[in-house]
């Protein structure tokens, strides 16, 4: 019997759908891509909805497939899973890392940008971290898809957009320069995909270990970490970066205000045997520092 691999139907959904149905193949295994239409595809402009609203609406309609058995394992991206999962299903496999960084389309850099420029994105964590590098920038919301957003920047909608590296890479799009990570921290997990499934399911948590790659498993669980330590929802502008490189384990991260008004920025370095120590230590160290304050307010003025 083919193992039923559950994705969302977007373009990029996929295209990552696609790499794990091709390392599982790959690995003698027979393979049917089922598309699942979940609740965050089900507003107009498509399949990318804004931070603003609850990330549990791309990932909802899709565990619930896993759990009535109509599917066998999940595709996610893995910033889209909130933290906590429903009960009877585990993340049972996390594939190698894309580039986790964010791009910067329609223009060589921030500093490029005139002033006033007019940038778009969907995303709070992004608009709180390009006002506080250029409070004079004018962010707005961008909706859709990727081509769809890349259509408006084309039309003269937009000066530029921020988009994620990891998503370009993966539509085979060539737009967009690195933005470095000290002036914005990626979102917990961008660039990851994981792989959900239910518990007590030997045969399909061994085939998902078997594309499991070590050190993306490491650093998406010391983000992931973090983001419950704080209690940081979709509403909440929050970075998380961990990168595991020679045997050290650094996670970078990020806390602020829409408005880029204020915020804090920190660096740990833990056991990359404890990954989830790591990011509780990195959100008391945040959470002593102001970040509580600073995430209710983010979060009372949605």
């Amino acid at each position: 019997m083919a193992l039923r691999l559950g994705s969302r139907g977007s373009a990029l959904a996929l295209a990552q759908a696609e790499l794990v149905r091709r390392s599982l193949e790959a690995l003698g295994e027979e393979v049917e891509l089922v598309t699942v239409r979940t609740s965050g595809d089900e507003r107009p402009g498509g399949a990318s909805a804004p931070e603003t609203q609850d990330k549990g609406r791309f990932v909802k309609e899709i565990e619930d497939a896993l759990l009535h058995r109509e599917i066998d394992l999940a595709v996610h991206s893995a910033k889209d899973v909130p933290g906590e999962l429903p009960g009877g299903l585990a993340i049972v496999g996390v594939p190698e890392r894309a580039d986790p960084g964010d791009a910067l389309c329609g223009a060589r850099s921030l500093d490029h940008l005139a002033a006033g420029a007019v940038v778009g994105t969907a995303s709070l964590r992004r608009r709180a971290q390009l006002l506080a590098a250029r409070p004079d920038l004018d962010v707005r919301e961008v909706r859709g898809n990727v081509d769809t957003r890349l259509a408006k920047l084309a039309a003269g909608d937009f000066d530029a957009l921020v988009l994620a590296g990891a998503g370009l890479a993966r539509l085979g799009r060539a737009e967009g320069s690195s933005i470095p990570g000290e002036t914005m921290t990626p979102s917990p997990g961008q660039g990851c995909l994981a792989l959900e499934a239910r518990e007590h399911d030997p045969i399909v948590a061994n085939l998902a270990a078997s594309l499991t790659h070590h050190e993306s498993l490491v650093e998406l669980t010391a983000e992931r970490a973090l983001v419950t330590g704080l209690g940081a929802t979709c509403r909440t502008p929050v970075g998380a970066h961990a990168r595991l490189s020679g045997g050290e384990l650094r996670l970078d991260a990020f806390a602020g205000l829409p408005d880029g008004s204020a915020w804090i920025r920190d660096s740990l370095d833990g056991d990359p045997s404890d990954p989830s120590a790591l990011g509780r230590a990195m959100a008391e160290r945040m959470l002593a520092a102001g970040a509580a304050p600073l995430l209710a307010a983010a979060d009372a003025a949605q």
